[in-house]
């Protein structure tokens, strides 16, 4: 059992919350049960250490199958060294440590998609995360990130997905303009999500939506620059029926996603 929370071990496990520490060792943090019962679950010849509470361990029935079925070994360690271990306050008694598995843009391309996010300079974790997971529960192939784009591995982008970042090819540090080219040579027409774009019930009604689809999102402050919704088959807005502003990032994007699965389910 691990014991110091002040082992090397213990802290070179807790720099993989830095993202320069991410960049050197191509691993990166997963905290609590979710994160680790998915990456079991769907990626487990990722993991590279398993960590946890003996009474974490003994708590979680599934997880321990799920780790036999992939031969992981579990290593035992103290509430405090776990805690040492975490990005966050609470951990529930279960970290671990896996490699990054990006996918390239070509290979995503390549298993012909019909809907992906496309994530142009999206800063903020939580919206990130929530995209990935609003792709992953509405059917979407793939996520690609481009420009700036937070780091996918982020603890905060990680906690958020709550495990959808194992379950959908993700593509990470994109050059937009080659991505989009892609994605119309892949058949894809690609709409941008914008507030002064045409109305997408219209475009729903149209049969926009039921066409293979790449949705370009934008950064949370700035939106699209005019060189990428130039490079757009179309810009759409969603319509507000209340009093609010806007949409946060997320939420709009999560229903422009549902939009088009459902109208692509529906032509099927």
């Amino acid at each position: 059992m691990l014991e110091n929370p002040r082992s090397p071990r213990v802290r070179a496990v807790a720099k993989l919350s830095k993202r320069s520490a991410r960049v050197e060792t191509g691993l990166f943090l997963l905290e609590g049960p979710q994160a680790v019962r998915e990456a079991l679950r769907y990626l487990p010849e990722a993991i590279v250490d398993l960590f946890a509470t003996p009474t974490s361990w003994e708590k979680h029935a599934d997880i321990r199958e799920f780790a036999a079925a992939a031969q992981v070994d579990v290593e035992y360690v103290t509430e405090d060294v776990l805690a040492s271990m975490a990005d966050t306050v609470t951990p529930q008694g279960l970290v671990a440590v896996a490699r990054q598995t990006p996918t390239s843009v070509k290979d995503i391309f390549a298993a012909s998609p019909r809907l992906i996010a496309i994530c142009e300079e999206v800063r903020d974790p939580g919206n990130l995360g929530t995209i990935i997971r609003a792709a992953d529960a509405s059917g979407a192939d793939a996520i690609v990130l481009t420009g700036r784009t937070v780091d996918p591995y982020n603890p905060k982008v990680v906690r958020s997905t709550t495990g959808s970042l194992f379950h959908l090819p993700i593509s990470v540090g994109g050059d937009l303009n080659d991505v989009i080219t892609r994605a119309h040579t892949a058949g894809l027409q690609v709409l941008a999500a914008d507030v002064k774009g045409d109305d997408l019930l219209a475009a729903r009604a149209a049969g926009v939506l039921d066409r293979p689809t790449a949705w370009l999102f934008g950064n949370e402050a700035r939106g699209l620059e005019s060189d990428a919704l130039a490079q757009a088959d179309q810009a759409l807005k969603l319509p507000i029926f209340g009093r609010a502003e806007s949409l946060n990032l997320a939420t709009a994007a999560s229903v422009c996603l549902y939009e088009s699965a459902f109208s692509q389910r529906a032509s099927d």
